[in-house]
């Protein structure tokens, strides 16, 4: 493994990346993305690979919007893999509010001291995993996982990260609701939580989660089904009777 850099308090690499949008080809510089804007950046070895997909992309995305009330105007995830593979993983995890950034010949993560070599599971030269605050152009906190064998996972998460920003941010309740589709109640469960400001993952019967699935969590076989911080609240009724109170 390379020797890592730690670029806290030095200047973006100044790079522009090949990008597919809308199905043209878009030109992104680094300007673009950190010019007189505070970004928090999370980089990882690669789009669909476990880590990546099961925690480190999904809570960014989950706790975009208490970063947003914490003066970060955009998270962005760099890795080193071609604008298709990226746009298909954003797409594939429906993480609405993260900007994924093709480092598809590894230029930036090379300039930025972090690109390491994998060869020995196939995957070439790739990103080290890291994440940094951004501040118009100028990075101001960066962290690195640990220089050891595997793929290490300790540091550079959404959490570390906010607590660094604001160790008393405020934490949004975990809401998860199973529907069905062309339920009106859960159509109405998910107009009440939106109301009440309440983000929530959406859990489809038949495409993410089975009835069994469902009997097993609550005893029910009939959706809407809604969970809040960890606690089972129930039905439409329920979640109503439960958001008056």
């Amino acid at each position: 493994m390379s020797n890592l850099v730690d670029r806290t308090g030095k200047t973006i690499p100044q790079v522009t990346w090949p990008t597919r949008q809308n199905d043209e080809w878009v030109n992104v510089s680094t300007d673009d993305v950190f010019k007189d804007k505070t970004v928090v950046v999370f980089s990882l070895p690669g789009a669909f690979t476990p880590t990546c997909s099961s925690t480190h992309l999904p809570r960014y995305n989950e706790l975009a919007s208490v970063f947003k009330q914490n003066g970060v105007d955009e998270i962005v995830c760099i890795s080193v893999n071609d604008t298709f593979v990226m746009n298909s993983w954003l797409a594939d995890q429906e993480a609405q509010n993260i900007r994924v950034i093709p480092d598809g010949n590894g230029q930036f993560t090379d300039e930025m001291g972090m690109l390491v070599d994998k060869s020995d599971i196939g995957f070439g030269k790739r990103s080290w995993r890291y994440s940094m605050l951004v501040k118009n152009g100028t990075i101001e906190k960066m962290f690195i996982e640990p220089n050891k064998p595997g793929d290490p996972f300790e540091v550079s998460d959404a959490d570390t990260m906010l607590n660094y920003i604001n160790s008393d941010a405020k934490m949004p309740a975990s809401v998860s609701l199973f529907s069905k589709p062309g339920c009106q109640y859960c159509a109405k469960a998910k107009a009440d939580l939106t109301q009440a400001g309440l983000e929530f993952e959406e859990v489809v019967l038949g495409r993410d989660a089975s009835i069994t699935t469902l009997r097993a969590m609550t005893g029910q076989e009939t959706a809407p089904q809604v969970f809040i911080g960890g606690k089972y609240i129930g039905g439409s009724e329920a979640l109503e009777a439960y958001l008056a109170s």
